[in-house]
């Protein structure tokens, strides 16, 4: 074999595979067709997605006082709840729980020694927790309560949960959704098969997922995102009809 009849050669053998592919790609085609017009049934995965907005807030808070004494902290401390009381009824934040007070003993000593340490200090703690509805308010009210740190008070600030309260109604209207996406898809197939979809034999319904808006994070299991006050809703469904 010569030089020139080398790019012939591989020109032919490319051809070959080419038909072969195309061949073997009709038949892959046809044979699922087939399969679709000889079976009584049709299984397909429908799914639906909404757009929703937390309609629940839930934030915690904590402040902490710390003194020599145990007495001198539990004055600094109510005077500090005086103040975060006063911050959140200016807001106009009525219900909130504060939790009993959790003292904590700061010791310090030798390393070295066998000896217990001595307390230097106390550190109080109270933790006060919002439940709302007004979950615009409440945000508002969180990005505003950094004027208790300039009041002099050891305030931390906690990422608030955002809750949507509905998501049991959701599944119920989701579900639907995602099974009538799931028939489209069924009668698109069928059509192409000869046949039409008589009826749904049964539906099934995958995971739920709640994510924050514009995510593509899933999981196995469902997620039910909270730190985010917009999310999406996903509902996956995977039916079965019956073809006629």
């Amino acid at each position: 074999m010569n030089i020139n009849s080398r790019p012939q050669l591989f020109g032919l053998l490319a051809g070959i595979f080419l038909a072969a592919g195309l061949v073997f790609s009709s038949f892959v085609v046809t044979r699922a067709w087939m399969l679709i017009a000889q079976s009584q049934t049709i299984q397909v995965t429908g799914s639906a997605r909404k757009n929703i907005r937390a309609d629940l807030i839930i934030w915690t808070s904590t402040f902490s006082a710390e003194s020599p004494t145990l007495l001198e902290a539990q004055r600094a401390l109510k005077a500090d709840l005086g103040k975060v009381t006063a911050f959140l009824q200016g807001k106009g934040v009525k219900d909130s729980q504060v939790s009993p007070i959790a003292i904590e003993e700061i010791r310090a000593g030798e390393k070295d020694t066998k000896q217990p340490k001595q307390v230097v200090s106390y550190r109080l703690t109270q933790t006060v927790t919002i439940h709302s509805q007004e979950v615009d308010r409440i945000a508002q009210v969180i990005n505003d309560s950094t004027a208790l740190v300039e009041q002099g008070v050891l305030f931390v600030s906690h990422a608030p949960d955002y809750i949507y309260t509905k998501a049991g109604e959701a599944k119920v209207e989701m579900l639907a959704e995602a099974t009538k996406d799931a028939r489209t898809r069924a009668e698109q197939i069928c059509q192409q098969g000869g046949r039409t979809i008589d009826r749904l034999l049964s539906a099934k319904m995958g995971v739920f997922q709640i994510t924050p808006l514009y995510s593509t994070e899933t999981s196995g299991e469902g997620m039910n995102d909270t730190r985010s006050l917009d999310k999406t809703v996903t509902a996956i469904v995977t039916a079965r009809f019956v073809m006629k």
